[in-house]
């Protein structure tokens, strides 16, 4: 019997095509919570996504030389694999440039503009590309964007605008009187004390100077703008605003969302806003959880120090992995990743702990009673605290789940699995071996052993699915009436007679200093093999002839701001642009459209060769050179942070 509905949401990931362990944390996470609640009888409804539109993306596309929605095709092929591998138990994936999704949010757009919380305006706001976030200037952390240390760029336009500040008072209520609402509680202070009290503004969310993106309804001109757009995904996932009944009905108002720290804001104060806005109840609970940090700081691709999930799975096991990732770290603080940590957590908690328990207790069993689990006929003095123990685990369990305590929620489990061991220490079956008169105790033991990892594998069966599955064909019972979650409660279940058959270890020992040389290596070896391609492209354009300072002093080197941006009418590969070079504005083509998509030129300062003789270039007059970086067939402009017209030297 169903105990109700539970709706659990991962963040709004951007689509790279590496991502990292620390990518993965909040997605096991999920996962874990998605299939505990599932085993205890609640119908489950686990949602991650993809965001899809932007600037960014349009830029990373247009350097590729591929159209968004190709380009992504291939990333998200990438995700998906992943998930598969990591065994994520989605029920829906959503992409944002998925047909429904934009359709019910075009339909959101127009449903806030008619209600007057949408209207048009004009911007001139500080803006960081990369996290796609506005910031005012008290935002900025010595002058960057707080979130990722980048510089942040003037940006001026029409636009229309969230009235966002019109909620600020119900958002402070909403915090005062309903914390649970926003955990950890650290959370709610930052939220309310450096973005709330200090007073809020409101929201742009549409952009003009770029395409990729949902249109505006009432007027195209415009792109609905990305935290709009991909927060909406939790409810248009549902079917809302076209449906309002089946799944919006039973899974509305998500239980919880799990995201990472440095996207709270969004999630809370955006997206609480917007909800309240459409008169729909906000989620029960968002959970901002810490990072996972790497000597020297967070995990980047940029950075180099990203340590691939993959590469542990395939050495390791991923019950292995998404053990150590929910056993080691506090969910909601940052945590330190090293692989010292990572293999000393296997071997202790389950190659000794765990696996260990399990392979002595099945070779008793076959050792003194031809494979067949004797009945238990006999009391021991340790059987009520092994029992007591074993059968009010998952009430501590449940407790630790409800708060999001991974770590505790495994610690609890791992009492019955220290307490089974040291019941083995206190009977000391090998001893009563030896006496056919202490035959009937042996057979006691024997059977609490089995009957004490029987509940184990019960209790770890959402979190290390195959090593459950593995004990259960080692134990011979097949899932069921015996492996039900409500069955842990109750010690005696396993029905002696039943023949057991040793399998290979859950979790073989790891020679830890011979492993980390191995780690060591194979990390030296990705980083050579990727120095040497870059190397090996970079080589490939030989260095031209030597000129003296007198030749390079004839070159005049300008910073200019690129204000239009077209195709040339008659070339795919060139583009036409307009600059403006201090108080003057000239015309050059240049051959970037392979890599640019013209909208998202506008607004940027490149460095242009001022002084080249104009020509013309498929009819179309080029007054200078923009210049460019080549790495391959990857093109980039050369930028330079500083007001046009200004000399490069």
């Amino acid at each position: 019997m169903s105990k109700g509905s539970y709706y659990v949401t991962t963040p709004i990931y951007y689509p790279s095509s590496k991502l990292h362990i620390g990518h993965t944390y909040t997605t096991v996470a999920a996962d874990a919570i998605a299939r505990y609640k599932r085993v205890t009888g609640y119908d489950v409804m686990f949602l991650t996504v993809t965001d899809e539109h932007g600037q960014k993306i349009q830029n990373v596309a247009a350097e590729k030389g591929l159209h968004p929605k190709v380009f992504l095709d291939g990333v998200v092929e990438e995700i998906k694999k992943l998930w598969e591998t990591m065994e994520i138990s989605y029920d829906q994936f959503i992409r944002t440039t998925d047909e429904d999704h934009e359709r019910r949010v075009s339909k959101l757009f127009k449903i806030l503009y008619d209600k007057g919380d949408i209207y048009k305006g004009e911007y001139e706001v500080l803006y960081c590309t990369p996290c796609e976030s506005f910031w005012t200037e008290s935002q900025l952390k010595d002058g960057k964007c707080p979130d990722c240390g980048r510089a942040v760029q003037v940006t001026k336009e029409e636009a229309y605008f969230f009235r966002l500040s019109k909620y600020q008072d119900q958002l402070l209520a909403l915090f005062e009187n309903h914390p649970e609402v926003l955990e950890p509680k650290s959370r709610i202070n930052e939220m309310v004390n450096n973005f709330i009290k200090p007073g809020l503004e409101d929201l742009c969310v549409s952009r003009s100077t770029f395409d990729w993106g949902i249109p505006v309804p009432l007027d195209e001109k415009h792109v609905i703008y990305v935290w709009l757009d991909a927060l909406s995904n939790y409810i248009t996932a549902l079917g809302y605003p076209e449906v309002k009944d089946g799944k919006f009905a039973k899974y509305w108002p998500a239980d919880v969302h799990l995201v990472g720290k440095e996207i709270v804001r969004f999630h809370t104060i955006i997206w609480f806003g917007i909800l309240m806005a459409l008169e729909i109840p906000v989620p029960k609970k968002v959970f901002g959880h810490g990072w996972i940090l790497l000597e020297g700081g967070k995990m980047s691709k940029s950075v180099g120090n990203i340590v691939d999930p993959v590469v542990l799975i395939e050495r390791y096991g991923v019950d292995a992995l998404k053990y150590f990732l929910l056993r080691e770290y506090t969910f909601g603080q940052d945590g330190l990743f090293t692989n010292e940590v990572l293999l000393n957590r296997i071997n202790a908690d389950l190659a000794n702990d765990l696996g260990n328990l399990v392979s002595r207790s099945i070779s008793m069993v076959e050792k003194y009673r031809d494979s067949v689990v004797p009945a238990s006929n006999y009391s021991f003095e340790f059987d009520e605290d092994l029992k007591s123990i074993a059968i009010s685990a998952s009430q501590f369990v449940d407790k630790k789940l409800d708060n999001l305590d991974f770590s505790g929620a495994l610690e609890e489990k791992w009492k019955v699995v220290r307490r089974t061991n040291k019941y083995i220490d206190e009977t000391l079956p090998w001893v009563l071996a030896k006496d056919d008169a202490d035959a009937e105790k042996l057979d006691t033991v024997l059977y609490n052993l089995i009957e004490g990892i029987r509940i184990i594998s019960v209790l770890i069966q959402p979190f290390l699915i195959h090593t459950s599955r593995k004990i259960w064909d080692q134990l011979s019972i097949t899932e069921g009436e015996s492996t039900a979650w409500e069955t842990v409660t109750t010690f005696g279940l396993y029905k002696p007679g039943t023949v057991v058959k040793k399998g290979d270890a859950l979790f073989p020992r790891i020679d830890i200093k011979v492993e980390l040389e191995a780690l060591e290596a194979l990390s030296k070896q990705q980083m050579e093999v990727a120095a040497s391609k870059s190397e090996a492209k970079i080589a490939e354009v030989p260095i031209k002839p030597e000129i003296t300072i007198d030749d390079f002093a004839k070159v005049d080197l300008r910073v200019a701001k690129i204000i239009a941006a077209k195709a040339h009418p008659s070339a795919d590969k060139l583009l036409i642009l307009t600059l403006k070079v201090g108080s003057e504005t000239r015309q050059v083509v240049s051959g970037i459209a392979k890599h640019y998509q013209p909208d998202a030129l506008i607004g940027q300062d490149v460095v242009l060769v001022a002084n080249l003789k104009p020509v013309k270039l498929r009819g179309e007059l080029s007054q200078g050179m923009i210049l460019a970086a080549t790495l391959g067939e990857t093109l980039t402009l050369v930028s330079a942070d500083i007001e046009d017209g200004s000399i490069v030297s």
